[in-house]
């Protein structure tokens, strides 16, 4: 939440807590008296960018800009040291800082603050083991003495009961300056370096508390139940990271290091298979091999601890190469480079940097992890009903398609004319596979599908592999990973070059990993399962007007299939004014008007249940999980709103005088659109016999429960 409180602090090899109630029993109360506490109250606000906005309030209605950390200990600080005024301002003036940074990990200040040897003080403040390396000395009960073996394990003992409560730990330490050498009007500088940075003298550790923000526990319970692999990597402490991931359900089993210490077994002796949970020092990322690589991402809970910008780069790359698609989250200036190689960089509106916000190709406004959870849920349900408005419009192709091939063939009159298929893909057929676009989720086991490509042992070696094969067609640069800069002309080149390259075809033609928007499945349901019965059921209602229509003087026009291939046979022009008559073999005598009448109303009954069928296809492309059944078949409104349009629509084209000369459609009688919704409910009743039948044979996989997620929100995790 980036509101750090002052926890702990470890002093002359005791331990005290910021309270003074309720205590463990390795805890004391706080001592203000105590020594070391002044040093690192005064270090704490001395050797620090952080500021009150003001200084004409109580301390505890100040606002303090700055970074969190520091301001946590600046607030702390105010509240004991009756003149942080003063010492903020002219009594003890800083001549010389170096800001924290992630090569250091320390903060370093010289300030004029006298002691009996000198005017002048260096202070220093950062990660513990960073600062205990440059010290020499110790502060024990206001002496400075050696610091010895047994001062280090004290310290690293109580560094590990913090940093394992989940708190921020640092470390202060000073340095008393000699007057003789170091005199209070000296001009220090970075380079040529002029001030000490080894030989200090250690004051103490203090540990901060920062809250996870509210809903971020559910949000990764939410991710890691969606089938999505949560890593933090964070510049806290390894003990500090685990402590506050196993908080927000991002670690939930045993490390390899925990199981030993809970079996009392080595640690070389635990199976490597049996554990889940893994955590990475940041010095260690520098020396992994390929195989130390594999290995971590082999684990379903990751952590990265003690990291650096560079580092965090590393891991997005190390990612991506076994074909991972990588979100990263990041606020700072550091995190620019990873946020900007991620294939999702996330930054933050509110704490966020410039320069993360330009990185990123994303900005959380309300700087809320939990609101990640609303986008890959809006995301899937996006690619869902995506991949349903493609199945429902690819399902009248065949229909509009074969009339023309059948008619070239046949040869068979032509059921269908190009004004009707302009109106069937540009009216009825838009609108309604636009209305998919309000479908909500069709079951809430939305969020426990596997993500669309994921990553497994066979995949991410198939990826490196293919990607090896591109990077050698293509020339990348080993160095920096990517290609070598190309002229058009070797673009060109390189593609012509490819269409001769064997390795190339096979690697066009592989079989994707994972689920593609276009598939196998997608389509043959549209072209040859519902297609096929959609053009089954126009066919039938166009070859029953034929017969059963009526000309302009109410005789039946009684031609059978055999007459419509026999009349196209003989006369190419049948069915138009340039046809010439015919006797059907009923003995029906049908002119040249009749003809084209037959032909106008048979369009029209093949136009209208083309849009009925689809109409019922509508609601059966719904249904990926289910059966196109129940409650969720009636969850969008527009859906019905563009079934009563295309209905209105196609009752115009068919029935309205004036507009039947435009599209060449002519009056029918509304009985036969029976055959239309005859034909509609056999989808339905196809799709539902299709559904479980993948249902017994093909279940759809669902992530397992994950056992210890902590999914209860409380009043702590879900309110501000």
């Amino acid at each position: 939440r980036n509101q750090m409180t002052a926890t702990n602090f470890w002093v002359s090899g005791k331990l005290y807590s910021a309270y003074s109630a309720n205590l463990p029993a390795e805890e004391s109360a706080f001592d203000f008296e105590a020594s070391g506490i002044k040093e690192i109250l005064h270090i704490s606000a001395m050797c620090s960018r952080a500021r009150f906005d003001q200084t004409n309030v109580p301390i505890d209605k100040r606002t303090i800009t700055g970074d969190a950390t520091e301001s946590g200990l600046l607030r702390f600080a105010g509240q004991k040291l009756l003149d942080i005024d003063q010492q903020l301002g002219d009594k003890y003036a800083k001549i010389f800082e170096i800001p924290f940074n992630s090569e250091n990990k320390w903060h370093l200040a010289i300030h004029q603050k006298a002691h009996p040897n000198g005017d002048l003080t260096l202070s220093m403040k950062g990660a513990p083991e960073r600062v205990l390396r440059v010290c020499s000395h110790i502060l024990i009960d206001g002496k400075t003495v050696p610091l010895v073996e047994q001062h280090t394990e004290e310290f690293m003992k109580s560094y590990e009961y913090m940093a394992g409560k989940g708190h921020r730990v640092i470390a202060f330490a000073q340095l008393l300056l000699s007057g003789s050498e170091y005199p209070k009007d000296m001009v220090f500088t970075k380079d040529p370096k002029n001030f000490p940075t080894t030989g200090l003298c250690f004051v103490g550790l203090a540990s901060l508390e920062d809250p996870p923000k509210h809903g971020v526990r559910e949000a990764i319970g939410h991710c890691r139940g969606a089938g999505i692999k949560i890593m933090m990597v964070t510049g806290d402490h390894p003990l500090t990271a685990e402590a506050i991931g196993r908080k927000i359900n991002l670690m939930l089993s045993d490390t390899k290091e925990l199981r030993a210490k809970k079996t009392g077994q080595p640690i070389d002796k635990i199976p490597e298979s049996d554990i889940k949970a893994i955590v990475i020092h940041g010095e260690r990322i520098d020396h992994m091999t390929d195989a130390d690589w594999d290995l971590v991402f082999s684990k379903e809970e990751i952590i990265f601890a003690r990291t650096s910008p560079k580092n965090k780069l590393q891991i997005v790359k190390r990612a991506q190469g076994l074909g991972h698609i990588v979100g990263v989250t990041g606020d700072g200036v550091n995190d620019s480079p990873a946020l900007k190689k991620a294939d999702l960089g996330i930054a933050m509106n509110i704490s966020g940097s410039d320069v993360s916000k330009e990185a990123a190709s994303m900005i959380l406004l309300d700087d809320n992890f939990a609101s990640t959870v609303n986008g890959i849920r809006e995301g899937r349900l996006i690619f869902a009903n995506l991949k349903k408005s493609i199945q429902y419009l690819l399902s009248h192709v065949l229909p509009e398609l074969l009339p023309f091939i059948l008619w070239v063939v046949g040869p068979l009159p032509a059921m269908i004319n190009s004004q009707q298929l302009l109106v069937i893909d540009l009216g009825f057929e838009l609108f309604a596979a636009l209305s998919y676009a309000w479908e909500p989720a069709e079951s809430e086991h939305i969020m426990k599908l596997f993500p669309r490509r994921p990553v497994t042992v066979s995949s991410a070696e198939r990826y490196v592999k293919r990607q090896a094969e591109i990077a050698e067609d293509y020339g990348m640069d080993p160095e920096s990973e990517e290609f070598h800069s190309r002229t058009l002309s070797q673009k060109l080149s390189d593609s012509f070059r490819m269409l001769f390259n064997a390795r190339a075809w096979k690697r066009r033609f592989s079989k994707s990993d994972g689920e593609t928007l276009v598939d196998a499945n997608l389509l043959r349901y549209a072209y040859l399962e519902i297609g096929v019965i959609e053009f089954i059921g126009c066919a039938t209602a166009f070859f029953v007007i034929l017969y059963k229509g009526k000309t302009t003087d109410g005789r039946p026009f009684n031609i059978t299939p055999y007459d419509a291939r026999y009349m196209m046979t003989l006369d190419a022009n049948a069915f138009t004014k340039r046809g010439s008559p015919y006797i059907t073999v009923g003995g029906t005598e049908l002119s040249v008007d009749d003809q084209v009448q037959a032909l106008a109303q048979g369009n029209s009954i093949f136009y209208f249940c083309v849009m009925i069928q689809q109409c019922f296809n509508l609601f059966a492309s719904k249904c990926k999980l289910g059966l196109p059944f129940g409650r969720y078949m009636f969850a969008n409104p527009k859906t019905f709103l563009s079934v009563a349009a295309g209905a209105l629509f196609g009752a115009f084209i068919v029935y309205t005088p004036g507009v039947q000369t435009v599209f060449l459609t002519a009056w029918v009688d509304p009985i036969y659109w029976l055959i239309g919704v005859g034909y509609g409910v056999l989808i339905i009743v196809y799709v539902a016999i299709r559904q479980l039948i993948i249902k017994t044979f093909w279940p759809t996989s669902v992530t397992a429960s994950l056992p210890g997620l902590q999914m209860h929100p409380t009043k702590w995790s879900t309110t501000n």
